[in-house]
């Protein structure tokens, strides 16, 4: 008697295949996307189906490029619709229509070290956390265009300005009258 797989094995032998070729275990990937390791195992059988949530965050968190995406995003049977928030259509003169998608995560994803890469097309932040000496894993990306990342720095610098002075007004000391 032939066993059945389970409905989403494709699914799960490609996001496993990611984790390892990524050189990371169950416990490492299930804290960069914080879900279980158990859901996570599941995940990787082909017998959970992963929300659109958590298959996006994997899919950015292995830096996986937009055809294999898309095919994953099918293979969870989500279709070939992407929900119109998670995605931006940029419709530039005399370029191709590009789709864009976007994990909409409002976690906070501290790190303790970045990696820029800066080419014609723009800058690249590659936030990492350290895993052990001398190691470290990926936990953002963050691409934008030489003209954001000039203004990006200008707010950072008026921002670490503001926390170390103050946002207060410095006023001079009142002047002592003489009566």
């Amino acid at each position: 008697m032939k066993e059945v797989e389970p409905q989403y094995a494709a699914l799960g032998k490609r996001l496993k295949y990611a984790r390892e070729t990524n050189k990371q275990s169950v416990a490492e990937v299930s804290g960069a996307v914080e879900i279980d390791e158990n859901d996570l195992q599941k995940i990787e059988a082909g017998v959970e189906r992963p929300s659109e949530d958590i298959l996006l965050l994997l899919i950015s968190h292995f830096d996986i490029q937009d055809n294999e995406a898309l095919r994953l995003w099918e293979m969870a049977n989500y279709g070939t619709e992407i929900p119109d928030e998670l995605k931006v259509d940029l419709d530039i003169q005399g370029a191709q229509k590009v789709v864009m998608l976007f994990a909409q995560d409002l976690r906070t994803m501290y790190s303790d070290g970045v990696d820029i890469a800066v080419n014609n097309a723009g800058v690249t932040l590659s936030f990492t956390q350290s895993t052990a000496p001398g190691q470290s894993m990926p936990v953002s990306r963050v691409g934008m265009s030489i003209e954001q990342a000039q203004q990006l720095l200008n707010g950072l610098q008026m921002a670490l300005l503001r926390e170390k002075y103050g946002n207060t007004r410095r006023q001079l000391p009142p002047s002592k009258q003489s009566n």
